[in-house]
């Protein structure tokens, strides 16, 4: 029987992650580093799933984090948790101190006879100035901290395996909305302004992305893990979206076209005009496909969005 050990099981992705891997068959267990990631994923009905084992441990201690992998003994590991900060990027000693832990969290897992792990990656890892990213083509420089420690791990990873056997693979997680998204990211950001009757303000919105919606995010996550795909693999739409038309469909969807604000706030200065993932390995290898389109998508975030301002309205003060 599998025994998959999710860490970051209460995250964005995380938490989208655990039904597919109930649905799958085989154990499940979900670390948090506080209590009341025991009651379940933010937004959920705060019930405990009961078909995820839920399990407390602080991953930056090394005896937690054995303490864990001793009652766990997982054959598979997700591991997504790492330093969050919502729109913008962790202090450089947090991305350092999550390799560390991560490295610690390897090690532990292979030591008890772990057979698969996948590891979560970042776009961040690649050289934005080429915009169109290939696994094996595009050079990985990266233009902040966090991409170089994710990059940093991801090559401890290859190496590691490739001396102890371990099968192991690496997503890239390019763009993502959905549901459960923090406020302060671009989507939820909007629909929430939006909804509000409050401006939404953007840059310029001219910059190229590519954009998934997290259900099939954790989609390609599980069927990665159930499979034998090895090294890194960009998990993407591939599929090139301007941010202005994803803006603009938001607000006509929500018939709020006149609050949204264009160039009312700087780009970033590392934006770079285009960056889509090419996703041939996601597709011929791991044979695997989006559900959703963005309209589709848009429509289930804001009717997410939607339920919960209407669920904070009626809550008591």
């Amino acid at each position: 029987m599998t025994r998959v050990l999710v860490t970051g099981a209460t995250g964005f992705i995380g938490s989208s992650c655990l039904p597919r891997l109930v649905a799958s068959g085989g154990q499940v267990h979900a670390v948090s580093s506080r209590p009341q990631g025991l009651a379940g994923p933010p937004g959920s009905s705060g019930k405990p799933d009961e078909a995820v084992r839920w399990h407390q441990a602080d991953l930056m201690d090394p005896g937690q984090t054995a303490r864990l992998l001793d009652a766990v003994r997982p054959t598979h590991l997700l591991h997504l948790a790492w330093a969050v900060v919502p729109g913008g990027i962790a202090p450089a000693s947090e991305n350092l101190r999550w390799v560390q832990a991560s490295l610690e969290l390897l090690r532990g897992f292979g030591e008890r006879g772990g057979s698969r792990v996948v590891m979560a990656g970042s776009s961040y890892e690649y050289d934005w100035r080429h915009g169109y990213c290939a696994e094996a083509v595009t050079p990985t420089v990266p233009v902040n901290y966090y991409g170089r420690c994710k990059l940093a791990l991801a090559q401890l990873l290859d190496g590691f395996a490739q001396s102890s056997g371990l099968s192991h693979a690496w997503a890239r997680i390019f763009f993502l909305y959905g549901p459960r998204e923090h406020p302060k990211r671009l989507v939820s950001s909007v629909i929430r302004s939006l909804l509000l009757g409050e401006p939404a303000r953007c840059s310029h919105g001219r910059q190229i992305r590519d954009y998934l919606h997290v259900e099939d995010v954790a989609d390609a996550l599980v069927a990665l893990l159930h499979s034998e795909v090895r090294g890194p693999i960009n998990i993407g739409s591939g599929v090139p979206v301007t941010l202005r038309d994803i803006v603009s469909c938001i607000a006509r969807k929500l018939d709020q076209a006149p609050l949204v604000q264009f160039g009312a706030v700087p780009s970033h200065p590392h934006d770079s005009p285009l960056v889509i993932a090419d996703v041939t390995r996601l597709a011929a290898e791991l044979k695997w496909r989006p559900r959703y389109d963005l309209d589709r998508g848009l429509d289930a975030t804001i009717a997410w969005w939607q339920s919960e301002l209407q669920v904070a309205a009626g809550s008591p003060t």
